[in-house]
């Protein structure tokens, strides 16, 4: 019998797994790896050897205040699922003896691709500085393995954080071009993406969903498919909220697999990103009301776009 062949989106996800893998594999204990990424900045990596453990540290940006902080987690038979985790920080000198600053529960999403996932929670930094996280992951065992993941937090973050106001791009939309092709290296894009000019909503002052992803080169272990999961958002709120997606690339069409061809969007540097995947809300204000670096799930994202919708109006 006859069998269809992949479809592109199934032949990616493969190789995302094995990059992965790659990815786990070569990190050092308790060190920064650097697997090649769209931005040529990778996601802060560390293992504990003890327990085989790898931690992956999706959101790097930190600053001086409350920040969401996302980690992935595998140990040698794959990625770790337990619904909760422990997380805890500690200041910037204090010793292990010392009681940590902040305890949390991480609660695990699963990602659509049904192979990733993460742990996110909100963690507040009073001070800048090389902070630590640590991760108690129970094991088969009965016993609990700690891994350390190490942060350094700045007096500012680089990327518009809650409350700012978003910064008034002139992104590229649709009309502006022949073909969406040259706005996204998405295969098959979802024109509603594209209809919406960051500059022009913040000035109509509509809440907004602003996604920074290049679909094609989603392969690092905490990107995900944010630009399918927007384009099923927009079923649910496109009457009340703009969403814009905006690649990583200036030019998508002209990259054809070969990363060396490629051109960054001016936007990441407006922006502040250093990673290769963010989500923003916005409200209606123009403010930021939400501030995903990495994937973000859809839970974490709705809740953020019914909290911009609530916002008072100007």
């Amino acid at each position: 019998m006859t069998r269809p062949l992949p479809s592109a989106r199934s032949m990616l996800l493969v190789a995302s797994t094995i990059l992965v893998g790659v990815v786990l594999a070569g990190c050092s204990a308790l060190g920064l790896s650097k697997p090649n990424d769209p931005l040529g900045s990778a996601y802060p990596t560390f293992r504990d050897e003890a327990s085989g453990i790898t931690a992956i540290l999706g959101t790097p940006d930190l600053g001086v205040g409350t920040f969401r902080v996302a980690v992935a987690l595998n140990d040698r038979t794959g990625l770790i699922r337990f619904p909760i985790v422990a997380l805890e920080s500690r200041r910037p000198g204090s010793a292990a003896s010392e009681a940590p600053s902040q305890q949390v529960e991480a609660k695990f999403f699963a990602f659509p691709d049904g192979i990733r996932g993460l742990y996110t929670a909100p963690f507040t930094f009073d001070r800048a500085g090389k902070w630590t996280l640590t991760a108690a992951v129970p094991r088969p065992d009965g016993t609990i393995a700690r891994v350390a993941i190490p942060v350094t937090v700045a007096e500012r973050a680089t990327a518009p954080v809650v409350g700012a106001s978003a910064p008034r791009s002139k992104s590229r939309i649709a009309s502006d071009v022949s073909s969406l092709d040259r706005l996204t290296s998405g295969s098959a894009p979802d024109p509603a993406l594209y209809q919406h000019r960051i500059a022009d909503s913040l000035a109509a002052h509509r809440p907004m969903v602003v996604i920074f992803a290049s679909p094609a080169f989603c392969t690092t272990p905490l990107c995900g498919p944010q630009v399918e999961d927007a384009s099923d958002l927009v079923k649910l709120y496109g009457d009340r909220v703009d969403f814009a997606h905006v690649d990583l690339f200036q030019n998508p069409h002209e990259i054809n697999g070969d990363l060396k061809r490629a051109q960054r969007s001016p936007l990441l540097k407006e922006w502040g990103l250093r990673t290769d995947e963010w989500t923003f809300v916005i409200d209606s204000t123009g403010a930021i009301a939400g501030r995903f670096e990495a994937f973000v799930p859809r839970a974490e994202l709705e809740t953020a776009i019914k909290r911009a919708l609530e916002a008072p109006a100007r």
